[in-house]
């Protein structure tokens, strides 16, 4: 009999649930937290608040809009780690709940695997092994995927992330959070004129602090000699920002690739919906004679169904948690 997987996403400030039947995804609703846009970036308080009133809902909607009840399903899966703790904990705890009332068994799932993962729901998957570049705006790391459950991070961040480049430096030329769509959206009405410094970090390792303070330092110079400088030149700064950024990570992916011999390239994370990261990869890919792998955009953001793929293979190795699972920002 086909397996029915109940899959739960509440890392940040996006509720999610999802239904997976053997490996397909049956629904995937998202329902994400507008206010804090005003806020300028994400509350964490706010954010767990909206998680206790809209974990429920959702839930409800996954089941029906995939025609699943509860006692359809075999195991539930929920994110577990990393993330806002206060978020974390609203989804591992009902998960908990709705397993010990079910007397079903729990699956923990690591969030930046399952981003990963994402590369795997659909008919065109990338074979093992393949590297996956994963980025978000917590988290920029690259990875063997040897298989679903064997994930080898070979780069990782030392500072910030490239998501998180992206929304600060939008913040600096005053435009809403999340920045990184608005940036990319400003960009295409400009040309990369500006140069920034990109950091000489050794092996495969990132850091996007450095980008950050010249970026500020840049606009604080050129606004003291013009304060409408960033109005008039809006267009020209994002995309000089988003071409630095952009490069940045395929310098590095490329080194990975020469280093391991991998030709299968995959992209994953919320910064992965980004156009020209999208498009640069491409390019390489062609250059490179890469296999490319990019899910499709409603993956690419924080979803359950992304954790209910992990979820699934985790589940037909035996690989369950049990009450005692607690959330970790980590």
């Amino acid at each position: 009999m086909a397996t029915t997987l109940l899959a739960i996403e509440s890392s940040c400030d996006d509720t999610s649930a999802a239904i997976i039947r053997e490996g397909k995804i049956l629904s995937n609703i998202v329902s994400s937290q507008h206010q804090h846009v005003l806020l300028g970036g994400v509350v964490p308080e706010i954010a767990s608040r909206a998680h206790v009133e809209m974990i429920l809902p959702v839930v409800e909607k996954a089941l029906s809009d995939s025609q699943v009840t509860t006692s359809d399903l075999d195991a539930i899966a929920i994110t577990s780690s990393p993330g806002l703790l206060g978020s974390l904990h609203v989804g591992v705890t009902f998960a908990k709940s709705m397993a010990l009332a079910l007397d079903i068994p729990l699956i923990e799932v690591n969030h930046m695997d399952a981003h990963i993962m994402a590369n795997l729901i659909g008919e065109d998957k990338p074979t093992f092994p393949f590297l996956c570049l994963t980025v978000s705006g917590g988290h920029t790391q690259i990875s063997i995927v040897h298989s679903p459950l064997d994930i080898e991070i070979i780069g990782r961040t030392i500072d910030d992330a490239a998501g998180e480049a992206f929304d600060k430096s939008g913040k600096l030329l005053g435009l809403p959070y999340p920045a990184g769509p608005e940036i990319d959206r400003w960009a295409q009405l400009g040309k990369p004129v500006y140069t920034f410094p990109k950091p000489q970090i050794v092996a495969l390792d990132f850091s996007f602090s450095g980008l950050k303070t010249s970026f500020l330092y840049f606009l604080r110079d050129r606004l003291a000699e013009d304060p409408s400088f960033i109005e008039h030149k809006k267009a020209d700064l994002c995309a000089s920002l988003q071409h630095t950024i952009t490069d940045i990570l395929m310098q590095k992916l490329e080194k990975a690739a020469t280093e391991t011999g991998i030709k299968n390239i995959a992209l994953a994370g919320g910064v992965a919906a980004n156009s020209a990261l999208r498009s640069l990869l491409k390019e390489k890919g062609a250059e490179h004679n890469w296999e490319i792998f990019i899910p499709a955009m409603q993956y690419c953001t924080d979803n359950a169904a992304m954790i209910g793929i992990q979820g699934y293979y985790k589940m037909h190795a035996g690989l369950y948690a049990d009450q005692t699972l607690e959330a970790s920002p980590k």
